[in-house]
């Protein structure tokens, strides 16, 4: 099983290592000692926590969809031609870069600052693992 340190499971959760040290004596976090003695935490217990914390802002008026992968950010950089348009948004933690035609950059007035979902429909999904 994949177990790893405070500092590598505040950075997947996106807290301070003083934070997840915090959790642990809490008892939010259950962590353990490796062979060397030092507090490790199982990825399980890391991945259940961060399921618990990903919280998805919630937008008046969004519609309905199939689609799972729903990311909500904002939009930090449009680049656009006569044809194609480049979008970036920002979500939370992720970058996520969208191409799309112009006209419909246009129509839905994409610019710095605003509001966006970002939508992932897919058949195939490549995942790396290290």
């Amino acid at each position: 099983m994949t177990q790893m340190r405070v500092r590598e499971a505040a950075t997947f959760l996106g807290v301070s290592e003083d934070t997840v040290r915090r959790w642990i004596e809490k008892g939010s976090l259950v962590a353990g000692s490796d062979d060397a003695g030092r507090k490790v935490l199982e990825g399980t217990e890391v991945a259940r926590l961060a399921r618990e914390l990903a919280v998805t802002p919630e937008l008046h008026g969004a519609s309905t969809s199939s689609a799972r992968n729903r990311f909500v950010g904002l939009v930090t950089n449009v680049v656009m031609d006569t044809v194609m348009a480049q979008v970036e948004l920002q979500c939370g933690p992720f970058r996520v870069v969208s191409l799309m035609s112009s006209e419909a950059a246009r129509e839905l007035q994409l610019e710095p600052g605003k509001i966006a979902t970002a939508v992932v429909k897919a058949t195939q999904v490549v995942i790396e693992a290290s």
